[in-house]
């Protein structure tokens, strides 16, 4: 569920008066995360690499009350639930676009994921779910690259993440990444806190 809030009574009110009617109002920061649990999970385990690193995401941003507030068409929307959008190949060609409800539990995340995923790339559906303040994802696996600047359009002030492929420095797996987020919805300490907790997710889940 989401519903339309005073920006006046929250602590964007500065922000929303600053931002909101700025041509370029993203901002996009990037990091290099060690990656090497979840890598060795994914290769032990049936549990996809970019599954888990979803379920982190959603952990790390269940940690920083800004990601449940969104500025949509010059309002301030407050959302229950954050969900992940990830990038799926269509069966038929192309791609497909698929919301996924954040779960804290990892096995009915993992259900979730495995479901819908599924339903978009077999059946060509898009997965869309206006009630969840979602995280935009994509996962350009085969390829090296230092990270990725969205396109705004004006319609989507969602976060998006991107990541490509991982590097290995000896024993560990290292992962650049990108993150692009409205500053309305978020400044840059709210932001670089996120990425922290996105590393301590990382380094701490458990299967």
């Amino acid at each position: 569920m989401k519903r339309e809030i005073n920006p006046s009574d929250t602590s964007r009110a500065t922000a929303f008066e600053m931002w909101m009617s700025s041509q370029q109002p993203m901002v996009t920061v990037f990091k290099t995360i060690d990656i090497t649990r979840i890598v060795k999970l994914s290769h032990k385990t049936d549990f996809k690499f970019n599954m888990l690193m979803c379920y982190c995401i959603g952990k790390a941003a269940n940690r920083i009350p800004e990601f449940l507030v969104l500025p949509e068409k010059g309002k301030l929307m407050k959302y229950d639930k954050i969900g992940i959008n990830v990038i799926v190949p269509k069966a038929q060609g192309g791609i497909n676009w698929c919301d996924i409800p954040f779960d804290d539990d990892i096995n009915e995340f993992k259900q979730s994921y495995i479901n819908l995923t599924k339903r978009a790339s077999e059946e060509g559906e898009y997965i869309n779910d206006f009630d969840l303040m979602i995280i935009g994802t994509s996962n350009l696996s085969e390829f090296e690259f230092d990270g990725v600047v969205n396109q705004y359009n004006n319609s989507w002030n969602n976060p998006f993440m991107a990541w490509g492929k991982y590097r290995s420095n000896l024993f560990r797996k290292y992962l650049k990444l990108s993150f692009q987020f409205h500053h309305v919805q978020m400044d840059g300490e709210q932001a670089c806190r996120f990425l922290q907790f996105l590393q301590e997710e990382v380094d701490r889940i458990k299967i």
